[in-house]
């Protein structure tokens, strides 16, 4: 079973308030297509928001679950900690929510060399990691939350036997590396896409090809 979690919980300061989860791009909001992205590829999606009254907002995904931080306040990692408990794969696929054009062939790519090892996780050089766009191991994904002291992503990285995947591998499915694409706030979005108010085709999917 392969399991995903999108963590959702950030106080959206970057975004000047405006929960990022529901921009709109190409006429579906950005948790809508992580969730449509995601269905093709995993068994199982939990959404992990930041206190139960942020999880009423999601209601309308139907049969995708939902859960609150456990430990509050810890940013991504309390999140991870948290979806980490609630799914039931060997392994995880992790998503930020302000990544509209993840690509399932990437994900699926992920899963594969994830296997043996704790993580697998993008890398554009040995100081730039995505370890919110990864596969780990549920279990070492505990191990090391359950004592943890650093909130930070990349301490948690470096303590695990991940797998580094380049980059460079993962253009071959993605050859624009879409997947990254990383929405901030409103600017970011009219960069990235001018038209996306006024509909046309889909910059992300059209460009995905097969997966």
């Amino acid at each position: 079973m392969q399991s995903a979690i999108v963590l959702v919980g950030g106080a959206a300061r970057r975004a000047g308030g405006r929960e990022k989860y529901f921009f709109t791009f190409r006429g579906e909001t950005f948790i809508d297509r992580l969730i449509g992205t995601l269905s093709e590829v995993v068994d199982e999606i939990v959404v992990v928001a930041r206190d139960p009254e942020q999880c009423e907002r999601f209601g309308h995904l139907g049969e995708i679950r939902c859960i609150p931080d456990i430990r509050r306040d810890l940013g991504p990692i309390g999140g991870l900690h948290a979806g980490a408990l609630a799914v039931h794969g060997e392994y995880i696929f992790v998503a930020a929510c302000d990544m509209p054009c993840i690509h399932p062939g990437v994900v699926r790519m992920l899963f594969g060399a994830a296997e043996g090892y704790d993580a697998a996780i993008p890398s554009w050089n040995a100081d730039m990691l995505e370890p919110l766009h990864a596969v780990y191991r549920t279990s070492a994904l505990l191990d090391y939350l359950e004592e943890h002291e650093s909130l930070s992503l990349r301490s948690m990285v470096r303590s695990l036997n991940a797998r580094y995947v380049s980059v460079e591998k993962i253009r071959e499915i993605d050859p624009d590396l879409l997947t990254f694409t990383n929405i901030n706030n409103l600017k970011d979005l009219e960069l990235f896409d001018p038209s996306a108010e006024h509909g046309g085709d889909d910059a992300c999917r059209s460009e995905q090809g097969p997966s």
